[in-house]
């Protein structure tokens, strides 16, 4: 018999191949559905439904508990970004993130500008505001989440 874990992953699934790659999910009907509490919904999305893994998790506060899915659809040849991002550990210094940007710019993978807004993005200036202990965590999410925007459609 299958666990919890894989019937909810599955029964996701499914919704994302009807709903050409996207699907709107509650939280609550769903766990009605297979009969348990919702923060087991929240915890196969937060483990089986990462950017990492190709998907891209959207929670709408103040609508009932839903929460979007959809997966990434690369645009052609963005195969060393997606290698790049699955390849990120969970934190990542200025100084790391800034020799990425700048490879990317020399292999062609994205233009001056672009690594120019993204080197801004995750400057330690602009995380000023976040903990010391925090920053290089907060600034990998924001890394990996610009990165997965300039791959998909």
């Amino acid at each position: 018999m299958a666990r919890l874990v894989d019937v909810i992953e599955m029964m996701i699934k499914e919704m994302l191949d009807e709903n050409n790659g996207a699907a709107v999910i509650n939280r609550s009907d769903l766990a009605e559905r297979v009969n348990c509490v919702p923060s087991q919904i929240t915890y196969v999305i937060s483990t089986r439904f990462t950017n990492g893994q190709g998907y891209i998790v959207e929670s709408r506060r103040g609508g009932g508990g839903q929460i979007r899915i959809s997966r990434v659809q690369r645009m052609p040849g963005t195969s060393y970004l997606m290698h790049t991002i699955n390849s990120l550990g969970d934190t990542i210094s200025q100084q790391e993130a800034e020799i990425f940007l700048l490879n990317f710019v020399d292999y062609g993978v994205m233009d001056q500008q672009t690594a120019r807004l993204i080197k801004a993005a995750i400057s330690d200036r602009a995380l000023s505001g976040i903990d010391a202990d925090r920053k290089a965590s907060v600034r990998m999410d924001i890394f990996k989440n610009m990165l997965i925007s300039l791959i998909t459609k």
